[in-house]
């Protein structure tokens, strides 16, 4: 890369230790996601995700399913944290998402993954589904950086962000890479039990944005930037329209949008009519045609 990433600076100048003090003592009443459950996690207390205070990951490894930008030749280095601060009941990862199957790992443990996704060639490190464990992947990164870590992060969320927590994590990840995914509150709460999810999801976005601005690549590899994920869904559940205006409006024309077309009916999600079959190609095209009036042109 051209530019070292700026957690690096921030480890030099002594910065990340301050972002690590800030999220540990929210971690004594919880607050890293919008519910702000207030459980003292370092007490072993849980509240809606189920995480306590250490460590909970499902997999790690090159992943190849991802963005070209991120996966490249070599894959991106994924990681996949247990448990999420959402309730879909459509996930197709509800094994690690619901059922919170995964292993304890250390941050120091965290640390030397990161350092083994390096050494084997992938292009960035992954976090999927970061948004509970936060404090403890900054901690981890912070060893990481010891042993030689220079890679950009992606922070690989569901957008169900509180936007103070992205706030203090400013200069800690290079690539933002989160959902949008309803623009009706009827149908956050249905399916994953977050009425305000969009207002929250736009504050969080928003401030992605500030910090790390559109998608950069160097040499077609996504190195800075905001990567925006919108899952079509089936009878337009989604409300794809206003989710695509407020990006082309509210963020970017500029902004990498992957208009998803991966939903098929899985985990509970056949319990509910209109979500029970997989969407027509008529309504991912309406989707794609409703971006490109805006004038949203990468990604899709």
């Amino acid at each position: 890369m051209k530019n070292k990433p700026a957690y690096i600076n921030l480890y030099k100048k002594g910065k990340l230790d301050k972002i690590i003090e800030k999220l540990n003592k929210v971690l004594e009443s919880c607050e890293l996601c919008p519910r702000k459950c207030k459980v003292n996690r370092k007490k072993g207390e849980q509240g809606f995700c189920r995480s306590g205070k250490d460590l909970m990951i499902s997999s790690f490894g090159p992943h190849f399913g991802e963005e070209p930008e991120l996966v490249g030749k070599l894959g991106s280095g994924t990681i996949f944290l247990a448990n999420c601060n959402l309730g879909c009941i459509y996930c197709q990862n509800y094994d690690i998402s619901h059922l919170g199957e995964g292993t304890e790992f250390t941050v120091e443990q965290l640390a030397r993954q990161m350092i083994h996704l390096k050494n084997i060639g992938c292009h960035n490190i992954n976090f999927v589904t970061p948004t509970h464990f936060l404090p403890q992947i900054v901690e981890a990164v912070k060893s990481a950086v010891a042993l030689g870590l220079d890679l950009p992060l992606v922070y690989n969320s569901s957008g169900y962000d509180n936007v103070v927590m992205i706030k203090i994590a400013e200069g800690v990840f290079d690539i933002y890479m989160p959902d949008i995914k309803y623009s009706d509150s009827k149908y956050a709460e249905k399916y994953s039990q977050a009425p305000d999810y969009f207002e929250r999801a736009k504050e969080a976005v928003k401030e992605m944005h500030r910090q790390v601005g559109d998608l950069e690549t160097e040499e077609g590899i996504a190195a800075r930037g905001l990567l925006i994920r919108h899952l079509v869904l089936p009878n337009n559940a989604a409300g794809s329209e206003k989710v695509l205006e407020f990006i082309a409006k509210d963020i970017s024309r500029d902004s990498y949008v992957n208009i998803m077309d991966q939903y098929r009916p899985c985990y509970k999600a056949g319990n509910f009519e209109e979500i029970s079959r997989f969407p027509k190609k008529e309504e991912l095209d309406k989707a794609i045609a409703i971006a490109r009036s805006l004038g949203l042109h990468r990604g899709f």
